[in-house]
């Protein structure tokens, strides 16, 4: 099998809300609906453009309810941070985050809440800034003498809040040496970094640098022609050609020597420069002089196009396809429907291993999609927050690309978010049987708010169940093939399953009938039974082990109960 699909990129096919009848000429494995209220737009990672507060992103959630006005963006001033602090800026941010915060985070706070934890950040900075509150004042004081003293706003009085911040970090910037040196986005990071302290370990807010960069990532990053390279005896190679790049229906491939880039000569330059060099604005033109081995050479010219990176890699080993998931992008499902298009047309292939080692997740809405090109019909996940618009069944309807062939999903301690949706939906539905040890137990999702300064901030608004209704978070996966308790105890589950029996069915039943809220005592004892782990080459023998032998597949997939054995999961 190829490293990469020989089928064109199926781009349109990857729709963020798949609400519309599905078209006759998609693949059946991505023609599936997924099944919401009426009137609303599945979401999983929103990205909310706050040009003034909390307006949605167009292009992600067009049916978002219109936020109330919010005082307009300010462009930040070009001066160094130290020497200017904006208070028409600052506010415009912190309007913006409140109002963001308010309906969205999984438990309700007040205003005063978020405000009070967060100029408690002040105190981060320079120790010797207090912020307290008494009969009804909020006093700013430097070295224990008051510098600032404003009335209490009411405890939802939003507007009121957020002048009290301005006016307090205006003050403390002239009054601290601290702040002049941290900044007013150091000032901005303290006060949120400190808030966030109160909610949950993932809610973060991401100071405007570093949120381009993760933009970037999200959507594709930089410009480029798509290719990987290398070093071959002092010469630069192309070492992988990216089926979603520009590159790929070129004459490009793996193997080839590039000689020179627009005219420049790659001798003696390093493999960082060179990559380098095929970066620029989107729709650019870059010619590359290259040639394989024992070939003439010749000039390809690409235009380069923001292209997220590959995220699976295949490769078949006896009658089994490996298919390598690394994280869940943008294309992460549409990539998975061309090595499964390819998969089926290798002759005696028996079965399928998805690996999830080491995979921390990404966008959820990848992996339900994803989901999709391997079921029938049937729940993915389920998503509940206090949000209206968090609250969603992911269901599934349309086709199974793989015809019902044998999966196995190999997980790790590692293992998590949007990976660990997969992996539950698969076993859940019995698609799938899971081998490794249990996984993280991230099942929290975030939305996205991009706050006027281009800062953003990802805040916890929904909590994920398995199609089961069973939580992921602190829970985790649990495997139904346990490799974390030793090579005899492996060899000896996959013997009793060949007997019929599965020393799993415990640990499995017992994590399918958790139900949140949950004791830690309680999750602790169910994932002491098959412990987190970094997985190894056990992982993969007990997989092909499953594959080969139709009663240890069958005994496994037995261990995960049916959907009317269980208790439903608790609404909200």
């Amino acid at each position: 099998m190829k490293r990469r699909s020989l089928l064109p990129p199926l781009r349109a096919m990857v729709s963020v809300t798949i609400l519309r009848p599905p078209r006759e000429d998609m693949p059946r494995g991505l023609r599936m609906i997924l099944q919401v209220p009426r009137d609303t737009f599945i979401m999983i990672l929103v990205v909310a453009r706050l040009t003034t507060a909390a307006h949605a992103d167009d292009a992600l959630v067009s049916t978002t309810p219109a936020a109330p006005p919010r005082p307009q963006p300010v462009q930040a001033t070009d001066a160094p941070a130290s020497e200017h602090f904006d208070p028409t800026l600052t506010s415009s941010v912190l309007h913006a985050s409140l109002s963001f915060l308010l309906p969205r985070t999984l438990d309700s706070h007040t205003v005063r809440d978020f405000s009070l934890w967060g100029l408690n950040g002040l105190s981060a900075i320079d120790p010797s800034l207090t912020v307290e509150e008494q009969h009804d004042m909020l006093h700013l004081s430097v070295a224990q003498h008051t510098v600032l003293a404003l009335a209490t706003p009411a405890a939802d009085d939003l507007a009121g809040w957020t002048d009290v911040i301005t006016r307090m970090m205006q003050t403390a910037w002239d009054r601290s040496s601290d702040m002049r040196a941290t900044g007013q986005d150091g000032m901005l990071q303290g006060f949120f970094d400190e808030l966030f302290n109160h909610l949950d370990p993932y809610s973060r807010y991401v100071a405007p640098d570093a949120a381009v960069s993760d933009r970037g990532i999200r959507t594709g990053g930089t410009a480029s022609a798509g290719l990987t390279l290398g070093l071959d005896h002092h010469a630069i190679i192309i070492t992988a050609v990216n089926a979603n790049g520009p590159s790929w229906p070129t004459a490009l491939s793996a193997g080839q020597v590039i000689y020179a880039i627009n005219g420049r000569s790659t001798q003696d330059r390093t493999v960082e420069e060179v990559s380098a060099w095929l970066q620029g604005p989107p729709g650019s033109l870059v010619r590359l002089l290259v040639a394989a081995p024992g070939r003439r050479r010749m000039t390809v010219s690409v235009r380069r196009e923001s292209v997220p990176p590959e995220t699976v890699f295949a490769y078949t080993s006896g009658h089994h396809v490996v298919l390598h998931i690394t994280a869940f992008s943008a294309n992460t499902a549409e990539e998975m429907s061309q090595y499964l298009d390819e998969a089926m047309s290798i002759a005696h292939l028996s079965g399928l291993i998805l690996d999830l080692r080491g995979n921390r997740g990404g966008v959820l809405q990848q992996a339900v999609t994803t989901s999709a090109l391997m079921l029938d019909h049937g729940v993915a996940a389920i998503t509940q927050g206090r949000d209206p618009q968090a609250n969603h069944v992911w269901a599934v309807q349309g086709g199974d690309m793989t015809n019902g062939l044998p999966i196995v999903i190999l997980v790790d301690g590692r293992t998590a978010s949007a990976a660990e949706i997969l992996a539950a939906a698969l076993a859940d539905q019995k698609r799938a049987v899971v081998v490794g040890s249990a996984t993280l137990g991230k099942g929290l999702v975030q939305t996205i708010g991009q706050m006027p300064n281009g800062a953003e901030l990802f805040v916890t608004w929904s909590r994920v169940l398995a199609p089961l209704g069973w939580p992921l978070q602190g829970l985790g996966v649990m495997p139904q093939i346990c490799s974390s308790l030793g090579e005899a105890s492996l060899e000896r589950q996959l013997q009793d399953l060949a007997e019929g029996n599965a020393e799993s069915a415990t640990w499995v039943w017992a994590s399918r009938q958790a139900r949140y809220p949950m004791e830690v005592s309680r999750t602790l004892a169910i994932r002491k039974s098959c412990p987190a782990a970094i997985g190894t080459d056990n992982d993969l023998d007990a997989a092909h082990s499953l594959l080969d032998n139709p009663e240890e597949y069958r005994a496994a997939l037995a261990t995960i109960p049916e959907d009317h054995a269980i208790p439903p999961a608790h609404a909200e």
